[in-house]
């Protein structure tokens, strides 16, 4: 397509596990480089920084050795996230405030510590929010305020950066990943639930991404077509 970007450096969040690996996996397969900033040193051998992402001096030092590695970012894809389930007198403040801090303010520390790379690429940036960004659930006060929070950060940075960097929200639903381990059974997907490939997701990321400078996707909701949770 005339005027497509290169897939370029793209860095992201949580990109040892989940749909943060499963970016990595394609982008690196369409010719990009990706390089990761997680707790844990990605599977794939790919470029990686440890990093807390609710940390955002961890994320600042992390970005910076991966720049000195592999290059500035022309992207980068916000996909760490947890999750804390159960009501809400039942979840521990710590850990309430954990999943914030990674889902949220984890967020904004690795858009503002690859600001100024993008700022001189005409870079992209792309969040992850969720379903349940735009849909409350029950048991899920955590989760649901630190992705309803993703959502505002994310139309606030399109104003604001504007002509300078491109701004996406990626929507998804539930993916077959192992973000559903260790919960109670209850709060696991049932056995007929119709969760989607990550790869599949990731391809849409990558859309995104490849959008020519000065176009943007501003909004994706990907769900399997009998998501309960949407709209």
């Amino acid at each position: 397509m005339a005027g497509q970007r290169e897939l370029g450096t793209v860095y992201v969040t949580g990109g040892s596990s989940g749909l943060g690996a499963a970016v990595v996996e394609v982008v690196t397969a369409l010719g990009g480089t990706a390089a990761v900033v997680d707790r844990d040193a990605p599977a794939s051998g790919a470029p990686h920084a440890l990093a807390d992402v609710a940390d955002a001096a961890s994320v600042e030092r992390a970005v910076a050795e991966l720049v000195e590695r592999v290059g500035p970012p022309t992207a980068v894809v916000t996909a760490a996230g947890t999750d804390a389930v159960g009501r809400l007198e039942d979840v521990p403040a710590e850990r309430w405030a954990q999943v914030v801090g990674v889902n949220l303010v984890g967020t904004a520390a690795a858009v503002r510590a690859c600001l100024p790379h993008l700022k001189a690429s005409r870079g992209v940036v792309v969040t992850v929010s969720s379903s349940l960004g735009l849909r409350a659930a029950s048991d899920a006060t955590a989760y649901c305020a630190s992705k309803f929070g993703v959502v505002g950060l994310t139309r606030a940075l399109q104003l604001e950066l504007a002509g300078e960097v491109g701004v996406t929200m990626l929507v998804p639903a539930g993916m077959r990943t192992k973000f559903f381990d260790g919960r109670t059974e209850q709060y696991k997907p049932g056995p007929d639930a119709d969760l989607m490939d990550p790869r599949v997701v990731a391809h849409s990321v990558v859309h995104a991404l490849r959008q020519p400078v000065g176009t943007e996707v501003r909004e994706m909701v990907v769900t399997v077509s009998t998501e309960p949770s949407w709209p």
